[in-house]
């Protein structure tokens, strides 16, 4: 039980030193490691590939604070991530949960090639066999080879 209690407080304080501004930082080291945590899982409307936890954009400082604000109120990290995805949408979260509202994005490329593949299978299967050519075809055929000569 020590080990584990001394391991929460190490990476406390890791995440602690990581913190760019140290006025930053919430005082009980518990908090500002869940603060961190919920950081990697939010993502900076600026930058849109990095999470908030990385950016350096103002408006990824700015969401660190309302995180942390959030979670020195006491909030659980579902309910701050909530608050964000009310506040900013689904899109904040680097990765959104599986719902109604964004099905279409999840299974959407899948249902396109899917889509694609019976379209191509149809147009396959309509073009019917090929025939052989009769004499009046192959007479066509040299005549006009011999005129493009």
């Amino acid at each position: 039980m020590k080990a584990r209690a001394l391991l929460a407080a190490l990476a406390a304080v890791f995440c602690m030193a990581a913190a760019s501004d140290p006025s930053e930082r919430l005082p009980d080291p518990a908090q500002e490691a869940r603060a961190r945590h919920i950081f990697e899982q939010v993502r900076c409307l600026v930058c849109q590939n990095e999470s908030i936890d990385d950016s350096q954009a103002d408006l990824a400082r700015d969401l660190r604070q309302v995180v942390r604000d959030q979670v020195r109120a006491g909030r659980s990290d579902d309910q701050v991530k909530r608050f964000l995805v009310d506040r900013y949408g689904e899109f904040v979260l680097l990765r959104p949960s599986f719902s109604v509202g964004n099905t279409v994005l999840w299974v959407g490329p899948f249902g396109v090639v899917l889509l694609g593949l019976v379209l191509l299978r149809g147009r396959l299967r309509s073009r019917g066999p090929e025939r052989e050519l009769d004499a009046t075809d192959l007479e066509r055929l040299r005549r006009l080879t011999d005129e493009t000569r």
